[in-house]
Formats: C-alpha cells, structure tokens, sequence
C-alpha cells in the first residue's frame, strides 16, 4: 500500500473512532445525589480512597505500586512528606494507612491481624498532622471535605489503634508502639479525671454502642475518642454501674521526621466530658469529641434497678438506706440540682430529664444533678427527714467551710410525693405540725427524750439554707383523690414497713391527737395514709408558706386537653391539689401524671434553671 493509501486508511480510522460511542476525554451526565457521592466518597464509607488521595498517588506515580503493594506506595509518601511540606500529602496518608488497617483487620493471616491496630494508629498519626500542624501548606480550610475528613479517620482511627487488649478491648498505658514506618512512644496522662486511675476497671468506647430508651444522644462533634469509663463499683452508687464520659486525645509532640527514628513522643490525655470541652493545640483552642449520653443509658442497663422503687415500697429492700447520690462527681463551681422521685418511683424515672439538661450547653457547664432514693411507702416527714439530713450531710463533707457559692443555691425538683419532701427542705413549719398531730405539747409529753427528740425531728422543721428554689411536678400538695380508704387499706395489705420504722412510730403512737389516730385507723401510717385528701399532717404542710427568700415554681398535670383549670386532673392529682399560691410561676402541661419525661416538662425546668443562673 502507497503513502497516500495508508493515510487515507487513518483517516478513515480516526473518521470512525470518532464517530464512535465515546472519545477518550468527555463528560458524564450525574444525578445531584450521585454528585454528592462521587466528590464525597471516603474510606469511611467503604468507597475506597477519595478522589484527592487518588490525585496524589497519580502525582507520585504511585498508582500501579499501591496497587501491588500498598504498605510500599504508603513508606514511599511518607519519605515523601518529610521533605514536601504539602498538606494534601498527609490527608492522603492518612486516607491509605486507614484502608491498610482495615485490610490487615480482614486478613486471614493471625499476624497481619495482630498488626492493624498499629496501622490504625499511624493513621492517627497522619490524620492528627493533616489537622492541626501548622507548618504544612496551605492552612487548613473550614470549606474543605478533607478537613472533616480527617477529623473522623482521626478519630476512629484512634479508637482502633487502643484495641490492644484482650479480645481487642481498649487499652490504656504507657509504652512504645511500633508502625508501619517507625515507633512512637506514648505517656498516658489521667490527671484531670475526677478519680484515682486506679479505681478504673476498664474503658470502653462510647461509639461501640447504641442507645435505645433516651430521646436525644448528646454528642458534641471535636476531635478524640469518646469512653466510658468504668469505675470498681462503690457503696456510694447504687443505681447501675459507675462511670463517667471521658474523652481519649493524642497529642502528638514531635514532627514526624522523629518518627522514622523511633523516638516520636505524644501524650495520651484523658478528658472528663463533664469538665473540658477542648483542648490547646499550638496556639488555637480545638474542641473535644464527646458524649455525655451513653453513661447515662449505660449505667442503667441493668435491669433490675428498674424495680427499685417498687420493690422498696413493698418492703423488699429493707436494707437500702435512704441516700443522696450523685450523677457525677462533685464539682465546687456547679449548682447542685436535687431530684426527688414520687411514689413506688425511683431515680431512673428522671433519666430522659437529666440526659437533656446535662446536654445543654449552658445547664451542663453550670450544673451538677443529683438525686434523692428512698423508701416511698415510709411516713412523709420521715423520708423528708432523711432528705434534709442528706443534704446537710453531703455541705458538711464537701463545703465545710460554705466557701462554695454554688452549694449555697441548691434547686430540688420533686415530682409526686417527692415534691412535698422537697417542700419540706424550705420551710418553716414553728409547732404547726405538732399541734395538727400530737396531742399537747412536746415537752408536755410525758415519754422519753428520746422520744420527743423523734418528734420533733419530724414535726419540727426549719429551712435549709443552702436550698433556694423548688420546682413541683404534679405533686398533690392537698393529697390524692386515690389515696382514700380502699387504696389505702390495700397498701396496708400488700407491703412490709421497715422494722425500725415500725418500732419508733409505735412508741409515740399513744401520743396522737384523737383525730389523726382516727384517721389512721389504728395502723402505722404510711406515704399514702398521709397523702390523702383528709390527712390533718398533709392539710397542715400544705398551709405552710415556703421560707422567705426561697422560690417555687409549679408544672402541673391535666391530661384532658378540653379542661382548663382550676378544674381538671392527671389521673391522680387534681389541679386544685397541685397549685400553690404564691410561686414565681405556674405551667400546665397535657399529660398524664408522669409527665417529667414530658419534653414540655423539660424545657419549662429549663428555663426556670436559666431563671435561677440570672439571680443572685
């Protein structure tokens, strides 16, 4: 074939080439969400390397080497990065040693698997430089994928790099660790955790688990590793296990130059959640990864504290003493906030309260929450006694001196009769009390001093400083329409009183006025004796004004939406029977009368807490 011919034949070619389906560069119709996909796409998400990490390997000539072996291509960038100071280089590390770790994790091999936690923990490494270092080029931009990127390989590439335990639990302790391109050499600091290290049995990730029964999971987004730190169980805890939010951070305090020569150092610090919400990292305030829900639903995983409360009203726990618990450690700068359960209730009633007041920015930093177990079938002055006491007990271990100004503003919440044991930490009763049950006077009475001591200890009540503000949740200030005598006869059946209990209320029996004696037909009263309508020991607390200076609010219950008040009910308490005159303020809630899960509840509590930061 002549010259002439062969280049008509290529043009001929090319003429069909062309006219082919495609030509070698073009573009390619997407959909929005496909869009998204393709310029998103990240090893998190089981897509593989990004589109940028893949551009550097091109960069590099990397591409076919990574494919064969991978654990080259990542020692050949990584030389490469300790001369060219480009950011986009560590975001890829970090993008290629996360998608190594994960292989090695998959492998059939038992020491390719022993090593992936190291890989993941080099990719930490990387991801922590591509964040935060500031000598690499350009400066890090808030508009940029790979920034946030690399805030979650980070992350959850610490996590997998602690699975060195013992069926791949977490581990926390000093040592050196060797990667795939050098050692590094970690000090675990715990200092800022509120308790001895010691005292930690174990730590496990937050992100392990799910949370069902809370309605919110309060996360707040940074960098490190949510934990759950478990502490050896203390008699001081009593519902669940104890452990608080904790947050794992690497820093990292060399240039990854000393990498390659084994002698990396970083820090391992653990955070409370409750305490530090960041951290300073050369120059600039980083926030920490946390999550203050999952202790929460992780303390009260177990089931049998959800019958606590009825099993101490009938008698079934005769040793559980009542008791102040704390929800978190004791802080001095944090107002306490006091929750006192109702009747056959327990604490983990105020659970969905206390996951979302502890999560609000504001209420979380500037609260501490507490509350208040006790026997609910137990006389009412009796268990608000051992309130008053508790509270007394628990200013005279942490504030001796009363040099904090936080424990000197405590707000106690109750709902249901909870809220008349709160009512009776703030007033003043005088001898109301005594003259509307005891039949003369206490010194009159001709018994032991001892005797009258019990008496007046329950009849004779004075405010407790420190308290400052109540909040009433359907509490039935003027008793129960349930509480009549076939519900109470009925109580009387089915539960056990404490034997103490029993003992000291009989020997001043004989010195009850004819008409309480009547009115509690002879028998050891209980909570619910004294919650009904007729009771002259509730008749007299409700007509007792709450102490000057102190504050209350009232959320009251009506489930029927078509009923205004003052008529109306929630089941078990009338409206006329849970108003006070006199509060700051007064919200209906349509609900049943366990209405403190309620989300309107809630951020009526909320705002009255707020209310209380303003005032001094």
């Amino acid at each position: 074939m002549s010259g002439y011919a062969r280049a008509i034949a290529l043009v001929l070619a090319m003429t069909l080439l062309l006219g082919g389906c495609s030509t070698p560069i073009g573009v390619r119709r997407l959909d929005p969400r496909e869009a998204y996909r393709s310029s998103t796409a990240s090893p998190l998400g089981g897509d593989g390397a990004g589109s940028s990490t893949v551009v550097i390997l091109h960069r590099f000539n990397l591409t076919a080497e990574y494919q064969t072996d991978p654990a080259a291509a990542i020692r050949t960038l990584h030389a490469r990065t300790l001369e060219d100071k480009r950011r986009d280089i560590v975001f890829a590390l970090a993008e290629l040693t996360y998608i190594e770790a994960e292989r090695l994790t998959r492998s059939g091999d038992a020491a390719e698997r022993h090593r992936a936690p190291d890989c993941f923990l080099l990719a930490a490494v990387y991801a922590y430089y591509a964040i935060l270092k500031p000598d690499l080029q350009p400066a890090p931009s808030l508009f940029d994928r790979r920034l946030q990127a690399a805030i979650d390989l980070y992350n959850l590439s610490l996590w997998q790099g602690l699975k060195t335990g013992e069926e791949g639990g977490i581990e926390l302790k000093h040592g050196i660790r060797r990667l795939p391109v050098g050692g590094i050499e970690i000090k675990v600091d715990h200092h800022r955790l509120p308790w001895d290290f010691s005292q930690f049995t174990r730590f496990e990730a937050a992100d392990g688990y799910a949370i069902r029964g809370l309605s919110v999971r309060n996360r707040s987004d940074g960098l490190g590793v949510p934990l759950i730190a478990v502490r050896r169980s203390a008699s001081e805890n009593l519902f669940g296990s104890q452990a608080i939010p904790t947050t794992a951070f690497l820093r990292l305090e060399d240039d990854l130059a000393r990498l390659g020569n084994g002698a990396m150092r970083a820090t391992l610090e653990l955070h409370s959640a409750y305490d530090n919400d960041t951290v300073a990292v050369d120059g600039q305030e980083v926030p920490l990864e946390k999550d203050t829900s999952i202790t929460t639903a992780y303390k009260l995983a177990e089931e049998e504290i959800w019958s606590f409360g009825i099993d101490a009203f009938l008698g079934r726990l005769q040793d559980v003493p009542s008791r102040l618990y704390r929800f978190q450690p004791y802080e001095p700068d944090r107002i306490p906030v006091i929750f006192v359960h109702g009747t056959m209730s327990s604490p983990v009633w105020w659970a969905e309260m206390i996951n979302t007041l502890s999560g609000d920015p504001v209420l979380g930093r500037r609260y501490q929450f507490w509350y208040f177990f006790y026997n609910s079938s137990r006389l009412i002055t009796v268990s608000a006694l051992d309130l008053r006491r508790a509270i007394a007990a628990n200013i005279a271990r942490f504030d001796p001196g009363r040099n904090s100004a936080a424990m000197q503003r405590m707000v106690v919440i109750g709902h249901s009769q909870g809220g008349l044991l709160a009512k009776l930490t703030a007033v003043d009763t005088g001898d109301r009390l005594v003259a509307a049950t005891i039949a003369g006077k206490i010194e009159d009475l001709r018994t032991s001093n001892e005797n009258k001591e019990m008496i007046r200890d329950n009849m004779v009540i004075t405010p407790l400083p420190a308290v400052k503000r109540l909040i009433f949740i359907s509490t039935p200030h003027r008793g129960s329409y349930l509480s009549l005598n076939f519900a109470r006869n009925l109580v009387h059946r089915v539960i056990t009183l404490p034997v103490g209990l029993v003992k000291g209320l009989g020997r001043i029996y004989g010195f009850l006025s004819d008409n309480v004696r009547h009115h509690w037909q002879g028998k050891i009263p209980t909570s619910v004796d004294t919650m009904s309508p007729t009771d002259p020991l509730l008749q007299a607390i409700a007509a007792t004004p709450l102490a000057p200076g102190v504050k209350g609010h009232s959320i009251i219950a009506i489930d029927d939406p078509g009923i205004q008040p003052p008529a109306g009910d929630d089941g078990v308490v009338t409206y006329r029977s849970a108003h006070l005159d006199g509060m700051e303020s007064e919200f209906i809630v349509r609900s049943g009368h366990s209405c403190q899960e309620r989300p309107e509840t809630i951020e009526e509590v909320r705002r009255i807490l707020l209310e209380h930061l303003e005032e001094r």
